[in-house]
């Protein structure tokens, strides 16, 4: 079981013992500790947070804990309850609101939890912000306010509804056109807030819903991870129900992929090259993703006429160089999504408006338009840490090991050879060294990758 305190955000195991798991006084513990930094840096006297979750089994015990933490120290909460984690991103500034926590842990499995951290923008946390609030926990310097101060919730059940109306309203989102095209979709809700949401936002363009897991009762059918080897179900569906794709989310829904006509996976990489191909036909500009994700964004960015830039891996650092760059679309290749007309937070109720329109406008199956686009295959692979693993000497060894090649290290390793790249780094989200790697045919990303796992292994000694 496990508890990981990062700059992203608490995550952590249900059950358990204190300090090592998520356990409700670890979720009180941080909540405390957010909510103290907020008060030490926001100059007023009454402080508003929005809270929403996913559907995991765990969720209304942590909102609870949570909010409750939230009250005591005099905050006043608007409840979102089952949202999704774009969602809560658009009510935070819409509320006025002086930050937002949503409780999901994304894409891992049911005994997951976390407490996602806003900003008064609806964005993540900086890593010094995060820090700080790491620190405010550990001293345990919490000042709990008087009875006369406590703070008030307000329930407010229809963002997700806010959040498609609004999506709608972007002037690249074109419903009629797509309405006229009668699609038909099956969608994989992971039995979470996804399989609410997307099949509404589906049905508002006119398109044919086939639902698949969309009970958000929090009983994952697989491993929610949107992930090839997870998702033979809904590839099969596809084929069975000869609808023109899949759209696949995960439990918070800022996970974005899509299944093909032919049952193949459209590939998590490329939700962000057709979206961001389609946006940038329209508006020329510039694109960012993180360095694990695929060249074929440079490759369609480039071709518009655009400049692409790749950040560090973490949404907060894709959208520092967005701004910085003033980026029309950016994201990371697990199928995330972030539109700057919408929000800066990766967000599939965009995705999927965007690439419905998209494929509108085009005379070609799901399946053509991704053979239209460049070929690049990944391979993505972890090895598990051990306490005896010393990651920071293997990262330096592989360094050393291909200095004459093109090397970035701003996250982790990751070397750019002629035809392929691979990326090493220490995720932040568990206790694991993630390998990817890209080349032309899945044959040499997959021998690229296992050259490396032995070399790293050989470094190690294991």
């Amino acid at each position: 079981m496990t508890l990981i305190k990062s700059i992203s955000g608490i995550r952590g195991t249900i059950g358990g013992k204190v300090g090592e798991n998520l356990t409700p006084v670890d979720a009180v513990k941080f909540a405390s500790a957010y909510g103290t930094f907020l008060k030490q840096n926001t100059p007023k006297d009454k402080l508003t947070v929005v809270i929403g979750r996913d559907a995991r089994i765990s969720g209304p015990m942590i909102h609870n804990l949570v909010q409750n933490t939230l009250l005591g120290l005099g905050i006043d909460v608007i409840d979102l309850g089952l949202s999704t984690t774009p969602t809560v991103e658009i009510a935070v500034p819409m509320e006025k609101a002086d930050g937002g926590i949503i409780l999901t842990a994304s894409h891992n499995p049911k005994q997951w939890n976390a407490l996602k951290l806003l900003n008064a923008k609806g964005e993540f946390l900086s890593g010094a912000e995060g820090e700080l609030i790491l620190e405010i926990a550990e001293s345990e310097a919490f000042d709990f306010v008087d009875v006369d101060s406590l703070g008030e919730v307000t329930v407010n059940d229809s963002y997700m509804d806010i959040h498609i109306d609004e999506v709608l309203d972007l002037p690249l989102v074109d419903a009629e056109a797509v309405k006229k095209r009668k699609f038909k979709v099956v969608v994989d809700g992971v039995n979470s807030s996804g399989g609410i949401v997307i099949p509404n936002l589906l049905e508002q363009m006119g398109v044919e819903v086939v639902k698949l897991y969309c009970t958000p009762n929090g009983q994952f059918p697989h491993n929610p991870e949107p992930l090839k080897e997870h998702l033979g179900d809904i590839c099969k569906l596809v084929l069975d129900e000869k609808a023109d794709f899949g759209i696949v989310v995960d439990p918070d829904v800022d996970r974005l992929a899509f299944i093909s006509n032919d049952g193949e996976m459209f590939g998590e990489e490329y939700t962000l090259v057709a979206c961001a191909d389609y946006v940038l036909s329209k508006t020329p500009g510039n694109t960012v993703s993180n360095m694990s994700s695929s060249r074929a964004l440079r490759d369609i960015t480039e071709k518009h006429g655009g400049k692409y830039q790749a950040s560090a891996v973490g949404e907060v650092n894709v959208v520092e160089l967005m701004k910085k760059t003033n980026a029309i679309i950016g994201g990371e290749g697990n199928g995330g999504i972030i539109y700057p007309e919408s929000h800066y937070g990766r967000d599939s109720l965009v995705g999927v408006a965007l690439f419905l329109t998209h494929l509108a406008s085009l005379d070609m199956t799901v399946a053509e338009l991704r053979a239209s686009y460049p070929q690049y295959y990944m391979s993505k692979n972890k090895i598990e840490l051990t306490p005896q693993i010393d990651v920071d000497a293997i990262l330096e060894a592989m360094t050393e090991k291909y200095k004459n090649e093109d090397i970035t290290t701003i996250d982790g390793v990751k070397i750019d050879f002629a035809e392929n790249w691979v990326h090493l780094r220490k995720s932040n989200t568990e206790p694991i060294i993630r390998i990817y790697t890209e080349a032309q045919t899945q044959q040499l990303a997959d021998d690229l990758a296992n050259r490396i796992i032995g070399e790293i292994k050989e470094i190690a000694g294991i």
